[in-house]
């Protein structure tokens, strides 16, 4: 894919602030970690604001600068915060303040809108969620921009925030196609990891990746993995992910679940991993079984990227992307006997998948530049 030309996206290069709570695991936090690298890349200024996190080096190593600032505690506490990132921003001085969760966008909104309005960034937001619907909530509205990351993500917008309808755009959460490919996984790699898991080897290996919490699915797979070992015994999962800090108890709950199930040879957990993308390129299927909708499910696109199917309940945005691409993958929600069927029915039949361009990075980062253009635009008249 090519890149994009700064000069294309309308001239001089910008100075963008995203604010988020912190730089651990998950989609919204690699999603910054790209979308500033693809900044750097271009010309522009990246700055990322958080609490620091494992991804915080390496915002830096990729050419951003990292702010560490406590902007993370769903606490009134967090409101000693405005002042100094009013200090701060009117210091930095950026042309886009873009605010990734909702403690945030209480600090940065509050901060901004005692800022001089005619020399303030402008501000946008992302909805990553279709969150509880309450005052707490509504700041991600108040933006002077939002973007919704999916169709159901817009929709619950317009629903619950009518005020945002005219100040709403869909782009979706994009990949970096030099990440995510059928090539990703190569013999050395696979070398490796059958030397550390030689349980894996010569396994159809069931891919299960996503962060270890109640809703991603993680209970619904072990049952799912019992049913569909009963049926082939050449199926194998591979749960890739951790669980957040303080939650380690749920690992452990997992684990007695699979043993209790007679699956203690037949799963395997490898935890926190940096090389997902060549297990996308291994695994067989990529099952997605998230308990209620997603806003998204990255892991879908990513996968099918990698040329390798999934498996999905059919709701939420995960639905979205294997509709576009794969859309026999669909499994009606909850029916965990139908997700091993269609799991079976799939191992042995690969398939031609091309996902549509609107998944990929460049789409998300040219569109996302096109709203902070024309927000500056705006401003300048």
């Amino acid at each position: 894919m090519a890149d994009i030309d700064i000069a294309a996206e309308g001239g001089r290069p910008l100075r963008v602030v995203q604010i988020l709570p912190a730089l651990n695991a998950g989609g919204v936090e690699r999603g910054t970690v790209e979308f500033a690298r693809e900044l750097a890349r271009l010309g522009h200024e990246s700055i990322v604001i958080s609490s620091g996190g494992r991804l915080a080096k390496t915002i830096e190593s990729e050419g951003s600068r990292h702010i560490d600032m406590p902007v993370h505690r769903k606490s009134l506490w967090s409101l000693w915060q405005v002042r100094p990132m009013r200090r701060l921003l009117t210091e930095l001085a950026p042309d886009i303040v873009h605010v990734r969760s909702r403690v945030p966008a209480w600090i940065a909104w509050l901060a901004w809108r005692k800022m001089p309005v005619a020399t303030r960034p402008r501000l946008v937001s992302t909805f990553h969620g279709m969150y509880s619907v309450n005052v707490y909530s509504a700041i991600m509205a108040k933006a002077e921009h939002c973007i919704a990351i999916s169709h159901c993500v817009e929709g619950y917008i317009r629903e619950n925030y009518p005020q945002a309808a005219d100040r709403i755009t869909l782009v979706p959460r994009g990949l970096d196609p030099n990440a995510f490919h059928a090539d990703a996984c190569t013999p050395a790699w696979c070398e490796a990891l059958y030397e550390q898991y030689p349980q894996l080897q010569g396994k159809q290996l069931i891919l299960m990746p996503g962060r270890l919490s109640r809703w991603k699915g993680q209970e619904a797979f072990l049952q799912m993995m019992a049913t569909l070992t009963q049926r082939r015994g050449d199926c194998h999962g591979v749960v890739v992910g951790d669980a957040e800090p303080g939650k380690q108890h749920y690992l452990q709950e997992l684990l007695a679940q699979r043993d209790a199930l007679g699956l203690h040879d037949k799963v395997t957990f490898v935890g926190h991993r940096n090389d997902i993308a060549a297990f996308y390129g291994l695994a067989a299927i990529t099952c997605h079984m998230s308990s209620k909708a997603e806003p998204f499910g990255r892991t879908v696109p990513e996968s099918l990227a990698a040329g390798t199917p999934v498996v999905a309940y059919d709701r939420g945005g995960a639905a979205e992307s294997l509709n576009e691409a794969f859309p026999e993958g669909l499994v009606k929600a909850d029916d965990v006997g139908a997700f091993a069927e269609r799991v079976a029915s799939l191992i042995d039949h690969r398939r031609h998948i091309s996902l549509p361009e609107e998944y990929y990075l460049q789409h998300q980062v040219s569109a996302t530049l096109k709203i902070y253009r024309n927000l500056l635009d705006k401003s300048a008249l």
